[in-house]
């Protein structure tokens, strides 16, 4: 995979290949230096696509799959393209109860975006967590900063309609 190849991906343009390049440089051959790469890398292209992991692994003298089992292991990582805003649902208990999964199948319907995916035009990524602490406000949704209460399935829409 050569310079060629790595300019042909859709989401990496040639400043994010220059700046990763950058990386690299700064960290080859020092010991333990992938996750700093991967990170780094990922905050440049967003996700860490597989022509990005070979291209890491290629320029970093390691093997593909030694990149690749770091990459999957660590839940920091994504190899799937994240949307500019990560809607974080709680499903735990209190949340369940008092009828979070109906208003995540609102998000799904109205945005087409299914738990643990990005919508199409990346503007949502879905996740579903365990908890998020604040079980008196139940059900709780947090999107990037924001930390929204009792929400219902009629607001949710209002509430994201506020994130472009």
């Amino acid at each position: 995979m050569g310079t060629r190849a790595r300019r042909e991906h859709p989401d990496i343009d040639e400043s994010m290949w220059t700046a990763i390049d950058a990386v690299i440089a700064d960290n080859r051959g020092k010991p333990g230096s992938i996750i700093t790469v991967l990170r780094e890398s990922q905050e440049i292209a967003g996700y860490l696509p597989v022509e990005l992991i070979n291209y890491i692994s290629m320029h970093m003298n390691l093997p593909v799959s030694e990149v690749f089992g770091v990459a999957s292991f660590y839940s920091l990582f994504s190899m799937k393209p994240k949307g500019r805003h990560t809607v974080r649902m709680c499903l735990g208990t209190a949340c369940y109860v008092k009828g979070v999964k109906e208003a995540m199948a609102r998000i799904t319907n109205t945005y087409q975006v299914e738990e643990g995916e990005t919508s199409e035009d990346r503007r949502f990524s879905l996740e579903g967590v365990r908890c998020l602490g604040a079980c008196g406000l139940a059900p709780v949704m947090v999107i990037g900063g924001d930390t929204y209460g009792d929400i219902s399935a009629d607001k949710i829409i209002d509430i994201l309609d506020k994130y472009e």
